[in-house]
């Protein structure tokens, strides 16, 4: 299979609610790398790399996160393989 990255905006209240936290351990349970990182305006920005169905899953998962955020819009862009060590909070 083809590895892939995709990049994921997280729009709604997902800044103080351990958002970056959940994100990084589905990514690492679903065998992905990439990054969690809050971003100014209030949302969260998700790269995930790996296999584009476990890709798939974790966007699934990104539409309601944990139980303490509010999830209001979800925007992707696919991107080119780029290697990335782990899942991280950035």
């Amino acid at each position: 299979m083809a590895r892939c990255c995709v990049k994921t905006r997280v729009i709604g209240h997902v800044q103080g609610v351990g958002f970056r936290f959940y994100t990084a351990h589905q990514g690492l349970m679903l065998d992905l790398t990439g990054y969690a990182r809050n971003l100014a305006d209030g949302s969260v920005e998700v790269l995930a790399c790996g296999e584009q169905v476990n890709i798939d899953t974790l966007i699934d998962w990104l539409r309601h996160g944990p139980k303490t955020a509010t999830v209001e819009q979800l925007t992707t862009e696919t991107l080119a393989w780029q290697h990335q060590d782990g899942f991280k909070m950035n």
